[in-house]
């Protein structure tokens, strides 16, 4: 399905809750949902689809003339949808044009790719970051759910906001949202797009999950240069520093430039096997092209669906 000119994707929960479709939660108000919260006699206006014939057979039955029974179904809603942006000064590195990955364009199309598919399945948007004057005076920018404008307003922040967050951005970022629960019911998706190599607490993750959210972290890497790393013995290679945006270079031989591919790619299977063991499947971005991360979301969307159906 299409949006514009972006692919979405289907929210689609870790757990399968039975009863339900795919990224949509029962209210208790009536509706034209899928679960049925109870009978009562039939009303005039009330829809001939809505009549259960089997009960209404036996009640007719029972009292020897026409009795009708209706069934009442809830108003399913879609399940809201959060996210969370890590804005330390290392994400803020290497925009266009260099050759490496871009972070902020590579958050910003995730993020992206995060909203228009909220939007199509009428979820409410809600966006959390510790940058600017919240990194300054240590209270978050917080856009909490509710008009229909807030994916173009989470874009603007995306686009706006500073890379000066904490180095414990995104931990700070959990427990401020723990605190807005009233904002995130139970069932809300939490997105966390953040490259973690400066990762959350096991405990800040679990408790997250405690409040009944499907938290979801976006990784956001390099593939050549963090997911792995080339072979360049003996090449002068540039490195910034996040804090100043300084360069320098330095000369690694062939042997320090397979110590250190296998440094990172080790660093990422054990990233994506604690977020397995949390109970947490992550999405893994290593592109800013918004075509390529739009398919990466859908990929893990159908991962998620297959997974479901096979238990």
């Amino acid at each position: 399905m299409a949006v514009g000119e972006r692919q979405t994707f289907p929210l689609v929960p870790r757990r399968r809750l039975v009863g339900l479709p795919f990224g949509e939660l029962a209210t208790r108000r009536r509706g034209h949902g899928s679960d049925v919260i109870g009978t009562r006699p039939y009303e005039i206006g009330d829809p001939v689809t809505s009549i259960d014939w089997f009960a209404s057979a036996r009640l007719s039955a029972a009292r020897g003339g026409d009795e009708f029974i209706v069934r009442d179904r809830s108003d399913d809603e879609a399940p809201r949808v959060a996210i969370v942006s890590d804005r330390r000064p290392a994400m803020g590195i290497y925009s266009a044009p260099s050759h490496w990955l871009s972070k902020p364009q590579a958050m910003l199309e995730a993020s992206a790719a995060v909203t228009v598919s909220a939007s199509a399945a009428r979820s409410e948007v809600a966006a959390l970051d510790f940058a600017g004057a919240a990194a300054r005076e240590g209270e978050p920018y917080w856009l909490p759910p509710g008009r229909r404008d807030r994916p173009w307003l989470v874009a603007e922040r995306q686009r706006s906001a500073p890379f000066d967050a904490p180095r414990d951005n995104v931990e700070r970022a959990l427990g401020c949202l723990g605190r807005l629960r009233s904002d995130l019911p139970s069932g809300s998706f939490v997105f966390v797009l953040s490259d973690f190599l400066e990762p959350p607490t096991a405990d800040a993750w679990l408790t997250a999950v405690a409040h009944g959210w499907d938290v979801v972290p976006v990784v956001i890497q390099d593939p050549v240069w963090e997911q792995s790393f080339p072979p360049l013995g003996g090449v002068a290679v540039p490195i910034i520093d996040p804090a100043g945006g300084r360069s320098a270079l330095i000369r690694l031989t062939g042997r320090e430039a397979r110590e250190r591919r296998r440094r990172n790619e080790d660093r990422l299977r054990r990233l994506l096997s604690d977020f397995l063991t949390l109970g947490l499947d992550a999405v893994v971005v290593g592109t800013s092209e918004p075509r390529e991360v739009d398919r990466v979301f859908v990929e893990w969307a159908e991962g998620r669906r297959r997974s479901r159906w096979s238990r």
